[in-house]
């Protein structure tokens, strides 16, 4: 079985209210509920806001410490969930329910390690 990680990204700005996150939470809940009955969950969380973020980078010696997120942009990871399945295919349809779940784009990539 390999290992994959699907990757939701959200828009930056506030999260919507309980009316539309609230349905959203309860699909993805679901969700990860099939996954563990299939034996395919093995790890999801949530990530902070990235202004929450630090970025360490190493130059000329030394590692500077930079707050905020790495990248401007229109979104950001949210949160992730990693799986195992037999293959790409079974780990696309995942992703698909997530999307369809969380109505927002999933990313699916192979983990390695």
């Amino acid at each position: 079985m390999q290992r994959y990680v699907l990757t939701i990204y959200q828009p930056d700005g506030e999260p919507p209210g309980p009316e539309v996150l609230e349905p959203v939470m309860r699909e993805l809940g679901a969700l990860e509920e099939e996954l563990k009955a299939a034996g395919a969950w093995l790890f999801s969380g949530g990530l902070r806001p990235p202004e929450e973020a630090v970025v360490l980078r190493a130059g000329d010696g030394e590692v500077l410490t930079v707050d905020g997120p790495y990248t401007e942009g229109k979104e950001h990871v949210g949160g992730f969930t990693v799986i195992q399945a037999p293959g790409r295919e079974a780990a696309l349809a995942w992703g698909r329910r997530m999307a369809a779940a969380a109505t927002l784009p999933i990313e699916v990539r192979e983990f390695w390690g």
